[in-house]
This record gives structure tokens, sequence and C-alpha cells, in this order.
């Protein structure tokens, strides 16, 4: 587990150094191609082996952001991590960084779990409600999910908030309602 202010501060760090050398879009995009071979169970086993020494790491990485064709800045960058020990944090830390930068460009991340797959126009109008309503900024990064236990309509989740406009939701709701006592029919028994 990553220290979140570990995490944050070398975040910050990589995002000032990429906008002072204005290649914050370069950086970003060898952050998500780090974070692809972070889902690599034994890529993320490297980088938390006590085994494997740092200058083994130092190599293996090197030679995956060269194939990878990845900035200067970004393996000098990776480059440091393993030498202050921090290739442990470094899959964190990379989140952070994707984190801040959505920040810094006002995105949005929005979770649509729905029963069935959505057209591209549904995903739009959806978005288009959502950013006109101000719920979110401008930007959306959109995931979608299926499941099919929501039997009918979907459910959105960002901000920490969650919107469950789900059939299965509402019946649920209405299951609840009809199993609190009725207290207009107490009344007349009495």
């Amino acid at each position: 587990m990553t220290n979140s202010r570990v995490a944050s501060r070398y975040a910050q760090s990589l995002i000032e150094l990429a906008q002072e050398r204005n290649q914050l879009e370069e950086i970003k995009a060898d952050v998500d191609t780090l974070l692809a071979m972070g889902k690599n169970r034994e890529f993320a086993l490297l980088l938390r082996s006590p085994v494997v020494p740092p200058s083994k790491k130092q190599a293996i990485l090197t030679q995956l952001l060269e194939k990878a064709k990845a900035d200067k800045l970004t393996r000098l960058y990776v480059k440091l991590l393993i030498d202050k020990g921090r290739e442990t944090d470094m899959l964190g830390i990379l989140r952070e960084f994707h984190e801040q930068y959505k920040r810094l460009k006002h995105i949005s991340t929005v979770t649509l779990t729905s029963a069935a797959p959505l057209s591209a126009a549904t995903l739009e109008i959806i978005k288009q409600q959502l950013v006109s309503a101000g719920m979110t900024e401008d930007s959306i990064e959109l995931h979608t999910q299926i499941d099919t236990s929501l039997i009918g309509g979907f459910i959105l989740e960002f901000d920490g908030k969650v919107y469950d406009a789900s059939v299965a939701h509402k019946l649920k709701n209405m299951q609840d309602e009809l199993r609190k006592p009725n207290l207009y029919q107490n009344q007349l028994a009495s």
C-alpha cells in the first residue's frame, strides 16, 4: 500500500516538472503506459520484490521504457524513484499523477453501470446532461459497466456520489415500503 503523502508529493513534482518543460501530455501518455504495464501481475511483483536488486529493476524498466518510446523525462523520473527506493510505491505514485492530472485539466471520472449496453449516442446525451446540470466538470472520462441484475435503468457514480436509477433499486424501495406497518389499517382495527 502506497503512502498517500508520498504519492501526492512525487506525483506533484512530476506534474510541475512536465508543465515547466511543456511536456505534460507526453508524460501523461507515458504514465498511462506504465499504469497499463502495472496491470501485469509479474510487473507489479517485480516492483515490490525485495529479492530483485534495484539495479536489475532499473535495467528492466529502462528496456521497457525504451521499447515504449517513453520520454527522457519519464525515464529519468523512474530512475529517480528506484534510486530513492520508491519503486514499491511507483504504481501508487503514477495513479496519483493521473488523479492530479484530471484535477488540473478539469476532468471528472464517471462510472455508468447499466443493465444492457448503451449506444454511443445515449452515452453522449448522458455526458451532456451531467455537464449542463453542473454536476461534473466540462470534460468527462466515462467508464461503463454492465450488470444485468439491475433489470433496467442505470447507476451513475462520481465524486463520491451514487445516483441509482435502476429498476432493481426502485423495486427494492417499493418492497421496503410495503413491509412497513400500515398505520391507517392499524387505526381502523382499534
